[in-house]
């Protein structure tokens, strides 16, 4: 009987020293990543909180906090892979970012949860990066059903970004409003699309504002219509709003996206000037 107690007790300490082992790694391996984010190391960083969200129990109270590191870190990789155009490495940090977002909602605040209609946002921008329209449209129709159903933080609640790209010295921003087109085309002036156009720092980052393109809803009765929707520049000025139609650029209420891409490229690319003109001086 002594002898089973002994055995037991042995286990028991073994068990005790393996736990305190295993706990001691996972704080070493915290603090090791911990440091790295400290050094600026974001992808080796995120690698190690990476490791440690599938190793700690979600009973752990460092579960929490390698859950906000891991998604942190990733979010932080998502973005700079975006900036940098390569979309394939952001696409892929950007549903990893979703999911762990989708998964954790519960366990932090509304904040937290705030998180994830920007990453979707993120996601359409991925998809139009690497011309998946198709799957673009599919992660739109979420922001869409949630805007629907007023359902979207503050920031996103009206547009959402949904398109990046370089394009020599220049960056190139498409911005999408919620808002439909409304039936009566005479009522107001209604714009559903605006590319904004930026000269960039030596870094790539945005320096100033050069002109945007709106896609301005046509003052046409619809019955009559061949198209919903005309491509108009618009410049500000020291003196006023300088703005000009293109009457061969017209798009359906159905937007045909990889066309308004092109068309936006082919403009800014051979410098081609509106076909009207027209200032609106500043008051």
């Amino acid at each position: 009987m002594k002898t089973k107690i002994y055995f037991l007790i042995a286990i028991s300490i073994l068990s005790t020293n393996l736990l305190f082992s295993q706990t001691n790694t996972i704080n070493e391996i915290y603090a090791d990543a911990s440091n790295l984010l400290k050094e600026n190391k974001i992808e080796k960083a995120y690698e190690l909180y990476k490791k440690l969200y599938s190793k700690v129990d979600s009973q752990d109270t460092l579960k929490n906090y390698i859950t906000w590191y891991y998604i942190g870190t990733a979010s932080e990789l998502e973005s700079q892979s975006r900036m940098n155009e390569n979309f394939e490495k952001s696409l892929t940090y950007g549903l990893e970012s979703l999911k762990l977002i989708q998964d954790n909602k519960s366990n932090f605040n509304e904040s937290f949860a705030e998180r994830e209609p920007w990453m979707i946002k993120n996601i359409i921008v991925s998809y139009f990066g690497l011309n998946n329209f198709d799957k673009a449209k599919e992660y739109k129709s979420i922001l869409y059903k949630r805007y629907n159903e007023n359902n979207l933080p503050k920031g996103i609640d009206n547009y959402f970004n949904f398109d990046f790209f370089r394009l020599g010295d220049k960056n190139i921003w498409g911005y999408e409003w919620f808002a439909e087109l409304p039936e009566n085309r005479f009522s107001s002036s209604f714009t559903k699309v605006i590319y904004y156009v930026y000269s960039t720092n030596p870094d790539g980052s945005d320096k100033e504002q050069l002109y945007r393109f709106h896609v301005l809803m046509f003052h046409q009765d619809p019955k009559d219509a061949k198209f919903d929707y005309i491509l108009e520049r618009q410049i500000e000025t020291d003196k006023g709003m300088v703005s000009g139609s293109y009457y061969q650029y017209t798009y359906k209420e159905d937007i045909d996206y990889k066309k308004l891409r092109n068309d936006i490229i082919e403009i800014v690319t051979k410098e081609i000037e509106p076909d009207t003109r027209r200032t609106i001086s500043k008051q």
